[in-house]
């Protein structure tokens, strides 16, 4: 396939890519060496560099794709304003900047980093796929531990993991202002402990349990939309949440099922 050639089709497929596309992957569906590939990659990066226009050709989450310029977000926005429902909340967005930097960790340790119970953060990230069942920790009561995933690498425009700016910088890159003091509590918290992780089956795992982790202790019952109200929850007996109960029965029940097989 001549040069020209070979670059007008990958730009076809580019265009009509949703997810960014891997060399190896397009190497082998032009039958093209990946060296050639890769070249004239950089060759239509370089062109949309040296005559700037409304998008640009970048790598992430190991692959190439075409995205529109930083400089035009604030005018995509209001074009296409997006509904409210669709945005992560603050507290979502605390929640998965925890997990991007402390990874891999379990949801009672998101919750002790953020000082309130966090688990609807957890479900709408694992709904959302930006997090996922990475396994469960070496510990007592073997909880699951999460980790970000591919789709929030796209999301966030990352390569790989190493490539998030300092957890100061957090704030520029998702759109929203980090509270200075969970930034503080997340630096202060020790990284997640490969180690410890004990791989599972991520396809036997019952969504309805990964969604839905409920490792905190009876008293951790406030909502992580809000700051915990004491004075509410002040002489609540654990009998007196049958839903918290049933759940938590569930999960121990569906623990000791896992450690058994």
């Amino acid at each position: 396939m001549e040069a020209s050639e070979l670059k007008a089709a990958l730009e076809a497929i580019l265009f009509l890519s949703s997810d960014p596309v891997r060399v190896d992957d397009l190497a082998e569906s032009l039958d093209e060496p990946k060296e050639a590939v890769s070249a004239q990659l950089e060759e239509i990066k370089r062109g949309l560099d040296d005559h700037i226009g409304g998008f640009m050709l970048e790598q992430a989450a190991g692959g190439w794709r075409f995205t529109t310029r930083a400089e035009h977000d604030s005018i995509l926005k209001k074009y296409f304003a997006k509904k409210g429902e669709n945005r992560l909340s603050i507290a979502a967005l605390e929640t998965l900047a925890i997990v991007a930097y402390r990874q891999p960790i379990t949801a009672p340790e998101v919750s002790d980093i953020r000082g309130v119970n966090s688990s609807s953060s957890i479900r709408t990230l694992l709904e959302r796929r930006m997090i996922r069942v990475a396994g469960r920790k070496n510990v007592v009561g073997s909880p699951f531990l999460y980790r970000t995933t591919k789709d929030f690498l796209v999301h966030f425009g990352l390569n790989d993991i190493r490539d998030l700016p300092r957890l100061e910088e957090f704030g520029d890159l998702i759109g929203e202002n980090i509270n200075d003091d969970l930034v503080a509590a997340i630096n202060a918290a020790p990284a997640g402990d490969e180690s410890a992780v004990v791989a599972v089956d991520e396809s036997a795992i019952d969504p309805a349990i990964a969604e839905a982790p409920a490792e905190e202790t009876p008293n951790e019952i406030a909502s992580d939309e809000a700051p915990r109200d004491d004075a509410a929850i002040e002489g609540t007996t654990f009998e007196e949440q049958p839903a918290v109960a049933a759940d938590e029965t569930q999960l121990e029940s569906s623990g000791s099922e896992a450690n058994e097989d």
